[in-house]
């Protein structure tokens, strides 16, 4: 399988792609969007930072793509919702610079109270103008946290260190957290209005956006200073701009912009701004933490499959995949069979789980399950464990998970229900001992069959003579059956009968059978 790096990376990083077993990597930098597209649909992987776009233009000609990894936090520049529907998982690696953009808020913060930019900018013009640089110390100040995530928790301890009281808001994070960490969890306007520092640790989402605006710059204390060494267009620049030349910010700290470059923007031009070219991540540290950790990453994916920091699909590491791997086998026939069993179009699943599933994270499992689903009615565009869920909404299909405590005669059972406009379709499977698939359940017939191979499932009236006729059929066309098992109606005379073929019984041959006297339907199946 082949690699394409296209934005800088380290060379740990290129070191560990040349080295792994059964890629190829090449590194191909600043190539613009054109040439980019002209080659991508050639590669399984795509390592990039920031420079790259990874456009729905740019995805639809990715044939082979598989995984895009990205050396940083940051995901603003890939089309996640496109990567999704192609199939496509996309990666970050949440951790691998975060001290190093934690410590440049800490240093901005602190460069920003003591004038130290403009004092070395003046001295070394032979100006020695101490007066008009007196600063402000940071000790016993109130700095106020806006996200409380890894680099926020961080820049939070770290301002500690430096004895000042610490404020939190973070809508998504547990107030007992913040606690435990010895700091204040706040609502935003006491933030905004007590705070002499604030620092914007968020991600840019469409919530985020313009999150600091003017509005927001009305309600801080008189005189606060701002740092944001999260993402450009967080901050509202022109409200910023104007807050500066009021007054009402007596100082900002900006590493990131809404472009960037930023080019002639007017607060470069204030002295009470200091600023950096997007320095967050680095450090020599940092960029070879990043590049170790998405080749480690993508190594994994395109080897074991193992998913570790995807934000479109769940994380399975490798101990974990082994783990839950027989119930992915399980679930995905459970959802090929209904796929090949159901008729019409779909309106709903219901997935329940019964019985002792040992604690694991069930939504993987349930994934296979819509993938399964979809392997049929998705076909044209190819269906996986990453657009599974995003494919069936936008089917409109509404998917509902439930457990519970007992599983009758099994030690779990897994049941899908499916819902189309010609009827329900129940089936339920279970694993017998520790890794084969089962599936004992469809509709009110009870039975035990291993989910393989050209299959083919009859309804017959259960009298004899029935199997016979059936078996002359197919002998008659040189079908051979490897294995046949029969199970009955709960509450009927019919029997269900699934039986294994050498080879896939022809639309013909289903046809004789069904014109049996004893047959009711034929329903011929296959799985891999």
């Amino acid at each position: 399988m082949k690699i394409l790096v296209s934005d800088a990376l380290g060379d740990a990083g290129i070191e560990m792609f040349e080295a792994a077993e059964g890629l190829t990597v090449d590194v191909k930098t600043g190539l613009d969007p054109d040439a980019l597209r002209a080659i991508i649909g050639a590669y399984d992987a795509l390592v990039i930072r920031s420079a790259t776009k990874v456009t729905a233009e740019l995805l639809s000609a990715a044939d082979r793509l598989k995984v895009v990894g990205r050396a940083g936090i940051g995901l603003d520049n890939v089309d996640i919702p496109a990567a999704t529907r192609k199939g496509v998982v996309v990666m970050n690696t949440p951790t691998g610079n975060v001290v190093t953009t934690a410590e440049h808020a800490i240093a901005m913060l602190l460069a920003l109270s003591r004038n130290i930019p403009q004092g070395t900018g003046s001295l070394k013009n032979g100006r020695w103008i101490k007066k008009q640089l007196q600063g402000r110390e940071v000790y016993q100040k109130v700095l106020g946290v806006i996200g409380f995530g890894k680099i926020g928790a961080i820049v939070a301890d770290r301002a500690r260190g430096l004895k000042m009281e610490v404020l939190v808001h973070d809508p998504f994070i547990n107030p007992e957290k913040v606690e435990k960490a010895g700091l204040r969890p706040v609502d935003l306007d006491e933030l905004y209005a007590t705070s002499d520092y604030i620092t914007v640790h968020v991600p840019k989402l469409k919530d985020t956006a313009g999150l600091i605006d003017a509005a927001a710059f009305e309600r801080m204390k008189n005189g606060v200073m701002l740092i944001n060494c999260a993402r450009g267009g967080i901050v509202d620049e022109a409200a910023l701009l104007t807050a500066l030349e009021t007054g009402k910010v007596a100082g900002a700290a900006l590493d990131v912009f809404e472009t960037e470059p930023p080019g002639a923007s007017p607060l470069l031009d204030l002295p009470q701004v200091i600023c950096t070219p997007h320095l967050g991540a680095s450090t020599k540290e940092a960029q070879t933490n990043v590049a170790v950790a998405v080749a480690e990453q993508i190594i994994a994916y395109l080897q074991k499959g193992t998913i570790v920091n995807a934000v479109n699909a769940p994380s399975v590491s490798g101990a974990r995949l082994k783990k839950v791997a027989p119930y992915l086998s399980l679930a995905d026939a459970l959802g090929v069979l209904q796929a090949q069993l159901c008729q019409g179009s779909i309106i709903a699943v219901e997935i329940a789980y019964m019985g002792d599933f040992n604690g694991m994270d069930l939504k993987p499992i349930s994934t296979a399950v819509i993938k399964g689903l979809l392997s049929a009615v998705a076909a044209e565009g190819g269906v996986n464990m990453v657009n599974a869920r995003s494919l069936a909404e936008e089917r409109g299909i509404t998917i509902a998970e439930t457990t519970g405590a007992a599983a009758a005669d099994y030690l779990n059972l897994l049941t899908v229900k499916v819902t189309t406009t010609a009827g329900t379709r129940l089936a339920s499977g279970t694993l017998f001992g520790k890794k084969a698939p089962r599936i004992v359940r469809i509709d009110k017939f009870r039975l035990e069959m291993v989910p393989k191979g050209h299959m083919a499932l009859i309804h017959n009236i259960d009298k004899p003579g029935s199997i016979g006729q059936i078996g002359t059929t197919l002998g008659r066309h040189q079908i051979n059956i490897g294995r046949m098992q029969v199970g009955q109606e709960e509450d009927g005379d019919r029997n269900i009968i699934f039986m294994t073929t050498d080879t896939p019984i022809p639309p013909a041959v289903a046809d004789e059978l069904r014109a049996l006297s004893l047959v009711k339907t034929v329903t011929t199946l296959e799985f891999v």
